[in-house]
């Protein structure tokens, strides 16, 4: 532990599921935490258990530039500075393109990408000032390749993947790196939520694909956010962090 010690991150949907795996695993490492969700009830419970000298809530929708300000001054004000972004906030949907509304297109385009562009735009100012930091988008191995059903999801982690490495090439010479990490299946309330779709479109035969054969518990991914937080990453930017059971090694036969 300790990995993190004098760190101030900011943290996008932390409220629940692999978010909320995040917030508590910084706070173990060390970090001082303000994250963000738009489910404030829950938050407010995870940042009670945590306490308010490492954890602090604020209610964040990743598609509102105000709320980025607000989320950003909450986190400078209440800390001091501001040294890691995690932008984890995101929605899945399953629809085939025939038969998914253009309205739940752009909502996934909107919270997985434009979110994640917010974040990256309203954390430089305060990153440059702290003399440097480190952005974490997540992904998805959804970001590498396609599924049935998921062409929303996907367009935005190909999105996320891209503009990862755009703000590396923009950033870097404010001393602040920008990594994209893609998990593959992870077991989390919003995979569960989506449950039902999953197994239509074959969710067995996904299992059986990785050759290590079982979902990932959110931790498994917190460690990696954590390492590309923390200085042990100094030289990583611009580059995909994937961690997906080895499903994107290749074909199982």
């Amino acid at each position: 532990m300790g990995r993190l010690d004098g760190k101030v991150a900011l943290i996008t949907g932390g409220a629940r599921g692999m978010g909320k795996s995040h917030v508590r695993h910084f706070v173990a490492e060390g970090a001082r935490v303000v994250f963000g969700d738009v489910l404030d009830d829950r938050g407010e419970h995870v940042a009670s258990k945590l306490g308010e000298q490492s954890c602090r809530y604020v209610h964040h929708d990743v598609t509102s530039e105000t709320d980025w300000a607000a989320a950003v001054a909450a986190t400078v004000e209440a800390f001091g500075r501001l040294d890691v972004l995690v932008n984890n906030a995101g929605v899945l949907k399953f629809a085939r393109i025939a038969d998914m509304t253009l309205a739940d297109f752009r909502r996934i385009l909107e919270v997985n990408a434009v979110g994640c562009w917010l974040g990256m735009k309203a954390v430089t100012e305060p990153m440059t000032a702290a003399g440097g930091g480190s952005i974490v988008n997540i992904s998805s191995i959804e970001g590498f390749t396609g599924a049935a059903g998921l062409s929303a999801y996907s367009a935005s982690k190909f999105a996320v993947r891209g503009m990862t490495k755009v703000a590396a090439r923009e950033l870097g010479q404010f001393g602040i790196r920008v990594n994209s990490v893609h998990p593959g299946g992870v077991l989390t309330s919003m995979t569960l939520a989506q449950a039902e779709s999953f197994e239509q479109a074959d969710g067995g035969a996904f299992v059986k694909s990785m050759p290590l054969s079982r979902f990932a518990e959110p931790v498994e991914i917190s460690r990696l956010v954590a390492f590309l937080a923390s200085d042990e990453s100094s030289y990583s930017t611009g580059s995909e962090f994937i961690a997906d059971g080895g499903i994107l090694a290749g074909p199982g036969y």
